[in-house]
């Protein structure tokens, strides 16, 4: 599987979804063969916007996706109106039409049409206006799978090893994700931690980690300083790292969430279990968020039966139409859902 056939859906049309695959398009071609799924005439804008030399040209299926770095094809939905499109706009319209590129995406990799899905961010205020009862795609994603385990993987500076492995500067996934800090704190159990170090374990081994090591951090400060400062890591987490360590797997916590993603970056660790969305999102996007704009990292859902990335940003509604985006989170995830689905490809062939 030298180019996998990635289908990347574009997005929310108001943001700046069509303008990050624009800026990409040439460079994921290196690893995939993308197929665009979207709209051909909010392509057409954001090509021109940012002031590309690109063909956009509508195709009926994804064998028309030939890693050609000056032809975008694109699966057209055509659900948008283009004349009447403003960037930067929460309308139910967009929402809709943002979703069923995803809906669209997901049938052509359960079809077996696609090898992986790449996605463009949506607005979760614009779906929900459409009617979605999810707050993003992660969900959508299990729910259309028929998937009860699974999470969200960050990943930041994923890079070839001298051995012919790979090396990242930082990755972690999340026992909860887009719920109050509340809710998060009661999502905290035995069970739902054990599932998360289980699907974590797979993931890495997706990115071609084999033997991976995996830190688990603490809920409360100092991972709760032997129960002064809250009992949830010796009642949940500690049980929880004990079942999977005796299960064979590489695994060690609960550690002090203040220091543990320092020692990860620094090489102690594959990858950290966060315990809740902020605790596991601020050291990523510290090291993936430049100050000239550029935005890197990918977000990549472990546990499902296909494979699907994500760019690490949101819609930047503020930004949309101008065609200054930063695309390099796009090249990066797209990279990633390339080489996870020839790793999966690889072992099902071993």
């Amino acid at each position: 599987m030298e180019r996998p056939t990635v289908a990347v859906t574009m997005g929310d049309p108001a943001g700046v979804g069509a303008e990050v695959v624009v800026e990409a398009y040439p460079k994921l071609c290196d690893a995939a063969a993308p197929l665009v799924v979207g709209d051909a005439d909010v392509l057409r804008a954001a090509v021109a916007v940012c002031e590309a030399d690109l063909a956009v040209e509508p195709v009926d299926s994804p064998a028309a996706a030939d890693a050609d770095p000056e032809r975008i094809p694109v699966l057209d939905l055509d659900n948008v109106d283009v004349d009447d499109l403003t960037y930067g706009e929460v309308r139910e319209a967009y929402g809709a039409a943002s979703l069923e590129y995803v809906e669209r995406a997901i049938e052509l990799a359960t079809d077996g049409a696609v090898d992986a899905i790449t996605t463009a961010p949506i607005n979760k205020q614009a779906t929900r206006c459409a009617g979605s009862t999810h707050a993003g795609h992660t969900g959508l994603l299990a729910d259309r799978t028929d998937t009860d385990e699974y999470a969200m993987m960050l990943v930041e500076g994923l890079t070839e090893a001298a051995d012919g492995g790979v090396d990242a500067d930082l990755v972690v996934t999340h026992v909860s994700t887009h719920v109050t800090l509340t809710e998060a704190c009661n999502r905290v159990c035995r069970g739902r931690v054990r599932t998360t170090i289980d699907v974590t374990h797979e993931g890495l081994r997706d990115l071609g980690i084999d033997e991976p090591t995996i830190a688990v951090a603490g809920l409360n400060p100092h991972a709760g300083d032997g129960g002064i400062l809250g009992i949830a890591e010796g009642s949940e987490i500690e049980p929880a790292v004990d079942d999977a360590r005796a299960d064979g797997l590489d695994v060690v916590g609960p550690e002090s969430p203040d220091t543990v993603f320092a020692q990860a970056a620094g090489g102690a660790y594959d990858c950290v279990v966060a315990m809740y969305h902020d605790q596991g999102h601020i050291p990523i996007k510290m090291l993936g968020f430049a100050n000239d704009g550029a935005v890197s990292g990918v977000n990549v859902t472990v546990g499902l039966p296909i494979v699907r990335t994500s760019v690490d940003h949101g819609t930047a509604f503020d930004i949309a139409g101008e065609g200054v985006a930063s695309e390099a989170s796009m090249v990066d995830a797209v990279e990633v859902a390339a080489r996870i689905a020839r790793n999966r490809a690889a072992r099902t062939d071993g």
